[in-house]
């Protein structure tokens, strides 16, 4: 079993469900399943084979949901990439990702044209029309300038419904999530079918998901958070996706007071919005049943908040992308402990161990290591990588954590020198390799600090060889070269930075600062 098949199956047996709201529009499991095939057979006849790799830069919508599934169900390789990342983000993945189409929203159009002479391996952009691009002026008829276009309307009409689609094996690559990795460059972790379809399986299963359930699906799509808990356990199931195309702690209570809700999936920043909202009634979420928390540590102050306002369990769990995600929750049916990120779920193994590979004594803190049918089948193109994450059929996580008496686990730090902002992850190698670039830059080292809002943020402490050099165009040069959520919120200008014996930057001394400086 796979994806694409269990939605077909569920298509036959729940036809007239909605699977899904969208801008207040529903479209059932048969439509759904029916534009799907469509869409894998459009793709087809646009000389797209089993194995090609498609990356979707799309936000939350329908068209990320039947261009993820018609890719799968035609055996394509899909590869979601965040769409506000930059044109040199964006471009290093369709380019070591070996692409070959490309499935966006229109108001990216001036973005592919911009870059599509250096990607010849792309042969279409599949444009997908929004209100907003129709607003903007984004003209689809630019066809005739750009001849690699087809607008998405067009590939799924000239679908044929009743295409089947190749034989897919549980071990093929289904897709391949570009995560960054400590060299400042993204590693793309391959997933296969099995990996998914048991993940999605497995913490739909443990977390009770069932067709009576309305899961608000506000978290990023292209994310693996969102892809395995909040997307693909649900539509597994039967559930119905409440799609929101961007979180607003407005629009999640609006959509809680017009469709129940049961289940809502989130990061903690997430939950601190809903929170501080003014105007969130508690009665707006009464209809929840469960909220899930994940992407980053919740702060134990926050989730006991939250539950004392809106009355409602909310779950912390744990995982990564190389794990397809999921690892762990917090249990339904025993105590929940708050701080922790659960037991293990059903079919897959968490331990750990010491550098030797050894499980240490329970409350002892060593490195997580992961086992079960969730694992990746490695990284794209990165057999060294793949080599020293994945030992002896176990996944190294490189995060430090404990276990206790009663097999929960808890998180003690998080890999090493990563920032989380938001939710997403940012290795201070990614900024210091483009601030190091700059031809005014000697040295730089980067940090996460404190944030109130988004649990952490960026800051640099620089040398510079110009004097004359200001925080305004270090910011400026950034916005040019990270994605938003990467770009600093602080720059220090320094004489010098701390070093080791050996001329090694210690970044670990400037985090004990900023550390000292905040009490």
């Amino acid at each position: 079993m796979n994806l694409s098949d269990q939605l077909h199956h569920i298509a036959k047996v729940l036809a007239s469900k909605p699977a899904y709201y969208f801008m207040d529009q529903s479209s059932t499991y048969a439509e759904l399943d029916g534009a799907v095939t469509k869409f894998a057979s459009g793709l087809e006849k646009l000389g797209v084979k089993k194995g090609d790799h498609i990356a979707l830069l799309l936000g939350n919508s329908p068209y990320f949901v039947i261009s993820l599934y018609g890719a799968l169900r035609l055996g394509a390789k899909v590869i979601p990439i965040n769409p506000i990342y930059t044109p040199d983000e964006i471009g290093y993945i369709l380019k070591n990702g070996d692409v070959k189409v490309v499935v966006a929203l229109d108001l990216l159009l001036p973005l592919a044209e911009k870059m599509h002479h250096n990607l010849p391996d792309v042969e279409q952009y599949i444009v997908c029309e929004t209100p907003q691009g129709q607003q903007a002026g984004t003209d689809v008829t630019i066809l005739s300038v750009f001849p690699k276009l087809k607008p998405f309307t067009e590939v799924v009409a000239t679908g044929d419904p009743s295409f089947a689609g190749p034989d897919l094996q549980e071990e093929d690559v289904a897709v391949i999530l570009y995560t960054s990795g400590t060299t400042g460059k993204p590693k793309g972790a391959m997933l296969t079918h099995k990996n998914l379809y048991r993940n999605a399986k497995d913490s739909g299963d443990y977390l009770r998901i069932n067709e009576d359930d309305r899961v608000i699906t506000t978290l990023p799509m292209f994310h693996v958070f969102c892809l395995t808990v909040a997307l693909n356990a649900p539509l597994m199931n039967g559930a119905t996706i409440l799609i929101d195309p961007k979180f607003s702690p407005k629009e999640i209570f609006r959509l809680a007071r017009k469709y129940q809700p049961t289940v809502f999936a989130g990061v903690p920043t997430m939950y601190n919005f809903l929170l501080q909202y003014e105007e969130g009634n508690p009665d707006d979420l009464k209809s929840l049943r469960l909220c899930i928390s994940g992407g980053a540590s919740m702060p134990v102050a926050l989730l006991k908040s939250f539950e004392n306002k809106f009355n409602v369990l909310l779950s912390e769990g744990y995982g990564l992308s190389e794990a397809s995600p999921v690892t762990c929750f917090n249990p339904l049916d025993r105590p929940r402990k708050p701080g922790s990120i659960g037991q293990s779920i059903m079919n897959v193994e968490n331990k750990v161990v010491n550098e030797l590979g050894e499980e240490v004594p329970v409350g002892e803190v060593g490195e997580l290591i992961v086992r079960g049918p969730n694992v990746m089948k490695g990284y794209y193109k990165m057999p060294e990588d793949t080599a020293v994450t994945i030992r002896d059929g176990w996944l190294y996580t490189g995060d430090l954590a404990r276990m206790d008496e009663e097999d929960y686990f808890y998180i003690v730090d998080r890999k090493k020198d990563m920032i989380l902002v938001g939710g997403y992850n940012v290795y201070p190698r990614e900024v210091e390799e483009v601030l190091y670039n700059h031809p005014d830059v000697v040295e730089v080292a980067v940090v996460g600090i404190p944030d109130p809002n988004l649990g952490e943020a960026v800051k640099c402490y620089v040398v510079s060889k110009n004097q004359q050099l200001t925080e305004k165009d270090l910011f400026e040069y950034c916005s040019e070269h990270l994605a938003k959520y990467k770009i600093p919120s602080a720059i220090v200008f320094l004489e010098e930075l701390p070093k080791n014996t050996t001329g090694k930057i210690l970044r670990r001394a400037l985090k004990n600062q900023e550390v000292a400086s905040s009490r």
